[in-house]
């Protein structure tokens, strides 16, 4: 049994969070949330639950922008914090998007190829950006732009998904048709997450932050 004295200890990491931080992990539970949706729909074949995967993006977004601002308003930035951040979008903008075109009918060859590619970029794209962030901590203290688009951008992806949803163009009547190439299928539509992979890791793309 713990005594009195060692039971804090059980508690640093809880102690170590910041109110911005909760922000964070409401972005992460709106990313999963919205795989199971995703997961749901794809059993049910029933609209609501994709229609509910494509409306846990934007409140991910919500959230993501939150979690910034508060940090920044209270003086709470940490590693903690940027780690926890990046790990958040990878679920909401990475894997999330990706398991909705699965859904949506990318499910070819190539199509799985695509999707992986994205999900990979996003992870890449993370890491890099942390990197910097932590190479220039002790001089100008904040990352002056992005280099390649920001991950939360997927939630275009999103968009676009949603509408095909709504025009009846997901499913066996996905959005695009199917080209047959070589031994796999591949839905023009999943080239949009390939470009948005690309857009993401590119290092001559460079948006300011704000």
């Amino acid at each position: 049994m713990p005594t009195t004295a060692d039971r804090p200890k059980h508690f640093t990491m809880i102690r170590e969070f910041h109110v911005a931080d909760f922000f964070t992990l409401a972005n992460a539970a709106c990313g999963l949330a919205a795989v199971f949706c995703a997961m749901k729909f794809i059993g049910s074949q029933s609209l609501v639950h994709f229609y509910a995967a494509a409306a846990l993006a934007p409140a991910a977004l919500v959230f993501d922008v939150l979690d910034g601002r508060i940090a920044r308003s209270r003086q709470e930035h940490s590693a903690l914090g940027r780690e926890l951040d990046s790990l958040a979008d990878v679920i909401s903008f990475g894997v999330a998007p990706a398991a909705l075109g699965f859904a949506a009918g990318l499910q070819g060859g190539w199509d799985w190829v695509a999707l992986l590619y994205f999900v990979c970029c996003g992870v890449s794209r993370l890491a890099r950006y942390n990197v910097t962030a932590e190479s220039l901590s002790a001089g100008a203290g904040k990352v002056a732009y992005f280099e390649g688009t920001p991950i939360p951008t997927s939630v275009l992806l999103v968009a676009v998904l949603a509408v095909a949803a709504w025009q009846g163009r997901i499913g066996e009547n996905v959005l695009g048709g199917t080209w047959a190439i070589g031994p796999w299928d591949l839905h023009p539509l999943a080239l949009l997450f390939v470009l948005s992979g690309t857009l993401m890791i590119s290092k001559t793309l460079r948006i300011p932050k704000l």
